[in-house]
């Protein structure tokens, strides 16, 4: 077995530093988001961002969809790595947060691209329809099973499925006074699941990836 790496937090940097660059615009909309306090929490992390981007050209996506879409951040990395007439559908229930996000889409030129969708993502996600080559979910978290379920039938195969948050800071292993029950459940659900491919990576908060078969 290989030496593991121990990621400080000056190691993570010096990774940042040395990976896909954030622009002019991204790292505005970083600050913005980062100027909401206690939510900005929920902000996907720069190296996921290049994460993003590069898988979604990597499979060559044309047709992606986000469950949880915040301040937009995730989406522009997304939608950045799709073709011109490429699309994302970004599901949402906050139309305050997401009104961030269309400022800096429309000034990265990939606003187009982008369909943002108001509303209930429990009834939102069971409304799409037709073939999709990626998706991101980073909504709550007790329902990942229920969208997995619901969007693997729509993947395509070789199609990927990324979530976010799925190491709970930790909290997935060991006793805690807060046991994130839901992301265990959900952890094992996809492991056991023959359909699809399955890797964790200890990037951001934990990202999994799905890959359909």
């Amino acid at each position: 077995m290989g030496n593991q790496v121990q990621v400080t937090d000056q190691l993570h940097d010096y990774m940042v530093a040395h990976g896909m660059p954030l622009d002019e615009i991204a790292t505005e909309l970083v600050a913005e988001t980062q100027g909401l306090g206690r939510a900005s929490v929920m902000l996907t992390t720069p190296d996921q961002a290049a994460l993003l981007t590069t898988l979604t050209r990597l499979i060559s996506a044309r047709r992606a969809v986000e469950i949880g879409t915040f301040t937009g951040f995730s989406a522009l990395a997304i939608s950045r790595g799709l073709p011109d007439d490429g699309r994302l559908i970004c599901l949402d229930v906050d139309d305050e947060w997401t009104s961030i996000g269309r400022k800096y889409w429309e000034r990265a030129g990939v606003a187009d691209k982008i369909d943002l969708r108001i509303g209930d993502a429990h009834q939102s996600v069971t409304e799409l329809d037709g073939e999709f080559d990626l998706a991101f979910v980073d909504a709550d978290k007790d329902w990942y099973i229920q969208y997995f379920e619901a969007v693997l039938p729509l993947l395509r195969p070789n199609g990927l499925m990324l979530f976010d948050n799925t190491l709970a800071g930790g909290r997935v292993v060991g006793v805690h006074d807060e046991d994130p029950v839901d992301r265990k459940e959900f952890n094992a659900h996809i492991a056991k699941d023959a359909r699809v491919d399955v890797v964790m990576l200890g990037i951001g908060d934990g990202l999994t990836l799905v890959r359909k078969k």
